[in-house]
């Protein structure tokens, strides 16, 4: 069967069947707005993001389980960002009629599977009609209490900058898939990344950051964004890049250029007061993920790069930037 045998209010109801009650919801599917319930003391932040085909995926690349989680999961990671707790989402769709309701079906299995794993309610949204690709788009929302929030604008010269994870596996893995490749470390990081909200959430409430964002466009481009907001500077130290070796054999020759600029891993980029480091390495001792300290924030506005051997480093080009 296709959506146009099933129709568009046939395909909202069988969406609907499969999403969890949660005591955070009053009214979710099927009335003309949702009426949440916030949770005492907090405030609520909301993301969207929009995955265009052609433009964000490649169906051809990915199968519709992955997509879904992956539609999601670019928004939770806004939300770890600030140290939020996902709530809610809505999800705007628009499909091709031609769309087999089996690719449906995974689709929405994708996403309510990411949804269960963070705690993240789907209360609405929209369905329409696409004469062109497949189109998504998705608002999160999230809650915490007002004075726990992680904004970018808070480092201060002498902070340490950090990061979760490992950074370029995603870029790395769509270059894969563009030669070939259909699986392996690098192709599930591009198709499936993991949105770090537990160390998020554990940053904020423990207020051992003073900045945050998450890696979507490049460390580059999001520690811009980071400095732009605090007016400061930035020293990394590029040895200290955490570098997966999947990565470093597909990218022998320059091991720092997608490292630095490339987007889509959906790591966390934080700043700390030095004198918080060891409360914060226990913390992901605890957390079991990888935590590196990259480099330091200076007061001259600027980003110097430092090679191992001390030498400067250009990586040709900044983050990415869907107009540039």
């Amino acid at each position: 069967m296709r959506l146009a045998e099933l129709g568009e209010f046939g395909l909202i109801d069988r969406i609907k069947k499969n999403v969890a009650a949660s005591p955070s919801v009053l009214l979710g599917i099927g009335d003309d707005a949702a009426a949440l319930v916030p949770a005492p003391g907090c405030v609520t932040l909301i993301t969207c993001d929009m995955l265009l085909e052609a433009v964000h995926f490649d169906l051809s690349f990915c199968d519709p389980e992955s997509l879904g989680r992956k539609s999601l999961s670019v928004n939770l990671s806004d939300l770890a960002a600030m140290g939020a707790h996902p709530r809610q989402f809505l999800l705007g769709i628009a499909l091709p009629k031609e769309v087999p309701i089996e690719f449906m079906d995974r689709f929405m299995g994708g996403i309510l599977e990411q949804a269960e794993r963070f705690g993240a309610t789907l209360v609405g949204g929209d369905t329409c009609a696409s004469k062109g690709g497949l189109a998504i788009s998705i608002t999160a929302l999230g809650e915490q209490r007002p004075e726990l929030v992680l904004k970018r604008n808070g480092a201060r010269p002498g902070d340490l900058i950090c990061l979760t994870g490992t950074v370029g596996d995603a870029a790395a893995g769509l270059e894969a898939l563009r030669r070939g490749m259909r699986d392996g470390f690098l192709v599930s990081r591009q198709l499936d990344p993991t949105p770090r909200v537990a160390a998020g959430v554990a940053l904020a409430e423990g207020r051992l950051a003073t900045a945050m964002i998450d890696v979507s466009d490049g460390v580059l481009g999001d520690l811009g964004h980071i400095r732009e907001m605090s007016g400061v500077g930035a020293k990394l130290e590029l040895a200290r890049l955490p570098l997966s070796d999947e990565y470093l054999a597909f990218c022998p020759d320059d091991p720092y250029a997608l490292a630095l600029t490339g987007g889509e891993d959906y790591e966390l980029l934080f700043c700390i007061d030095p004198g918080k480091r060891s409360e914060v390495e226990a913390l992901f001792a605890r957390l079991d993920l990888r935590l590196s300290v990259i480099g330091e924030i200076t007061a001259v506005q600027e980003t110097t790069l430092v090679t191992p051997d001390g030498g400067a480093y250009a990586p040709g080009r900044g983050g990415f930037d869907h107009f540039g």
